[in-house]
Parts: structure tokens; C-alpha cells; sequence
């Protein structure tokens, strides 16, 4: 057990002159995250404040829904965007993947609580996707799989949501990815809490599914 605590220790040591650039690092991925990409395509591009259509919810699910597939697909590549970049960054400069986890976070907290949206915001799938990218690939590949797999084979994007963040913690166990558990932890709790709506709807049989309304439309 000394060991592995040791191990830990030095795994997360961050250099006493690295922390001020880990703190702006933090304060700009909360920012960046903080921007509500699929409110600002919605509402410049379509005309729409998703916030009070679909499901009110300002994520790329819901603007696919409202503005087409094509806008969906922007939102959810701006909104991995978000998570990414700054991820990427913190783990180049800083060099240690726990405090780059750290500033995924701050990213991720940006998008759940947006400051431009008095501290509202979407769900985080899309953005911590983006966050697990550089920090993990094979971990979020396996998970991401599944979890495509899940959303084709249902019709429903919320459990295909909800299996992703399930699945990202084992993933990373089993690539002993210790150091990214409470990230991925973190995640798994957040992204329940969003979906509790939907998963009511899940237990209720009135969750909305893609393929109903694909079945409708033929």
C-alpha cells in the first residue's frame, strides 16, 4: 500500500513553477467550456433558441433535432472541441496527465455551468469525449464503440450517453489508467445527474428514439 501511494505521489507531482500556468490553464478551459456553441448555431444559424424547443436542451442532439443533422454534427464537434484543446495543452506543457485531467474538468464544469448562462448549460458527453481524447484514446475508442453501438441498436442517445460514461471507467482500469479515475468518476456522476430526466423516461417507456422517428417519416 506505501508503495502504490508513493508511486501516486510522484505520478501527480507538479513542479512548484508549474502552478501558475496550471491555474490560467484551469480558468481558460472553464471559459472555453462556458461557451454554449449549440445555443449560439441554433439561435444565429436557425433562428432558434433550443433552450425552449426540443428538449431545452442546448446540447447537439437536440440541435440536430431542431436545425438538422448538419448543425448537430457542428455543435457536437465544437462542443468535443471545448474539452479537447485545453486538455491537449495542459498535457503538453504540464506534461502529467492527472493535472491535465484537472483542466478537462474545469472544461467540462465550463459546459454544465456556463457563466454566459447564469451557471445552466448542457450535458457534457460531447465535451468530455473531447477531454478523454488525448488522455486516454483506447479507453475512450472502446467505450465510444459500445456506446454508438448501444445508441444504433436502441434508437436512444441518452442511454448510449449514459453507457459511456459506465463504460470509461472500466476501460481505464483495465488499461491501468489509474491516475484518470477521478476524471472519469467525476464524469460518471455528472453525466447521471444530467440525464436523470432521461432516465425517468427510460424506466417510463416515453424517452424520444431517433428510430420511431425515422420508422414515422418512411
Amino acid at each position: 500500500m506505501e508503495s502504490l501511494t508513493l508511486w501516486f505521489n510522484n505520478l501527480i507531482a507538479l513542479p512548484d513553477g508549474a502552478w501558475p500556468l496550471f491555474a490560467v490553464l484551469c480558468l481558460a478551459a472553464y471559459l472555453l467550456g462556458s461557451v454554449p456553441f449549440g445555443l449560439v448555431l441554433a439561435k444565429v444559424f436557425c433562428g432558434i433558441d433550443p433552450r425552449s424547443a426540443g428538449s431545452g436542451n442546448i446540447g447537439a442532439t437536440n440541435v440536430a433535432r431542431l436545425c438538422g443533422l448538419h448543425w448537430g454534427v457542428t455543435a457536437l464537434v465544437c462542443d468535443a472541441l471545448k474539452g479537447l484543446l485545453p486538455t491537449a495543452l495542459a498535457l503538453h506543457w504540464l506534461g502529467l496527465p492527472f493535472y491535465a485531467s484537472l483542466v478537462g474538468l474545469c472544461a467540462l464544469l465550463g459546459h454544465l455551468f456556463s457563466v454566459f448562462l447564469r451557471f445552466k448549460g448542457g450535458k457534457a458527453v460531447a465535451t468530455s469525449a473531447g477531454v478523454f481524447l488525448p488522455l486516454s484514446f483506447w479507453s475512450l475508442l472502446i467505450a465510444g464503440v459500445i456506446c454508438l453501438l448501444v445508441i444504433w441498436r436502441s434508437g436512444f442517445v441518452s442511454l448510449g450517453s449514459l453507457t459511456l460514461a459506465v463504460l470509461l471507467p472500466l476501460c481505464l482500469i483495465f488499461f491501468g489508467r489509474y491516475d484518470l479515475l477521478p476524471l472519469a468518476l467525476a464524469v460518471l456522476v455528472l453525466i447521471v445527474v444530467k440525464h436523470r430526466d432521461n432516465i425517468g423516461r427510460l424506466r417510463r417507456g416515453e424517452e424520444k428514439s431517433f428510430l420511431k422517428k425515422k420508422s414515422a417519416e418512411s
